[in-house]
């Protein structure tokens, strides 16, 4: 057999939500939760699908901006729960399994959110790449039975840009855009205030033309990563004058550019997929 057509897994997509009737999405408006929330709308009807969007200093402001925009485009309830993953020592202490102790905290309120409302099923936009790639929050789905109803349908990222740009969704293109706390190193304390520098910096970054970029952060370095073609860009001198000042008056003592360009997940290259993670994860 060969592998499903686009249309067979969108069939199984609706399959998959038709029986939950009513369903909270994990909103992040990301391309894959902005997806999988519009999908939902239509499948279950707008009333019957509420977007829940964890708001807390890992969030850029432009990113929360994004969700209240895009929940109003699609036509659904959108609910913003303020979580408090930054009073757990364990995610501050920023483990390799960060995620795990973020996305804990967000399931947790989305179930005592969903249970308030009576709502059948809390799901989030994880699609079928993310399955072999380092992320410890899909552990924590799992544990608080969060269902992905993407990655069960087989749908792939590209699938997935592909189908928003026949929905019209204005996040088909957009680049990923992870929490803030992901560009600091492993083992390094996650503070508001280190967040709070690397989101001037990467804003700084996107209104030079860098719309696809990273801002690493190790204590007072900071690792710019933009697409390889374009590190020419970083040296013209005006421009190069221009970053440095920005980055120093953040709080960056010293500013590099990655000679290897931008790569989601970078910082996950320190790790040994598959070791045994903090706490037993």
């Amino acid at each position: 057999m060969g592998q499903p057509t686009l249309k067979e897994k969108t069939d199984r997509l609706t399959a998959i939500l038709k029986p939950l009737e009513r369903v909270a999405v994990a909103f992040s408006a990301g391309v894959d939760s902005t997806f999988i929330l519009r999908f939902a709308a239509d499948t279950l009807g707008s009333e019957n699908v509420v977007a829940v969007t964890a708001r807390s200093d890992s969030l850029a402001t432009s990113e929360f901006e994004q969700t209240v925009a895009l929940a109003n485009l699609v036509g659904v309830e959108h609910v913003v729960i303020e979580t408090d993953e930054f009073e757990n020592p364990d995610y501050l202490a920023n483990p390799t399994n960060r995620c795990y102790f973020c996305k804990t905290t967000l399931y947790n309120q989305m179930a005592d959110f969903c249970a308030s409302r009576g709502i059948a099923a809390a799901i989030n936009g994880i699609n079928a790449d993310d399955l072999g790639d380092h992320r410890p929050g899909i552990q924590a789905a799992r544990e608080h039975n969060v269902l992905t109803p993407a990655a069960d349908a087989g749908l792939t990222k590209d699938d997935i840009r592909w189908l928003s740009a026949e929905m019209n969704l204005p996040t088909f293109d957009k680049p990923a855009s992870p929490c803030l706390s992901s560009r600091v190193q492993y083992g390094e304390e996650i503070t508001p205030e280190k967040l709070r520098r690397i989101e001037s910096c990467e804003a700084f970054l996107h209104r030079v033309g860098f719309r696809e970029c990273r801002v690493r952060h190790h204590d007072n370095l900071a690792r710019i990563e933009v697409p390889s073609e374009r590190i020419a860009e970083l040296l013209d001198p005006k421009l190069r004058q221009r970053i440095d000042e920005h980055f120093r008056d953040a709080g960056y003592q010293y500013i590099t550019v990655d000679l290897r360009g931008f790569r989601s997940g970078s910082m996950n290259e320190v790790i040994a997929f598959g070791q045994v993670q903090p706490n037993g994860l």
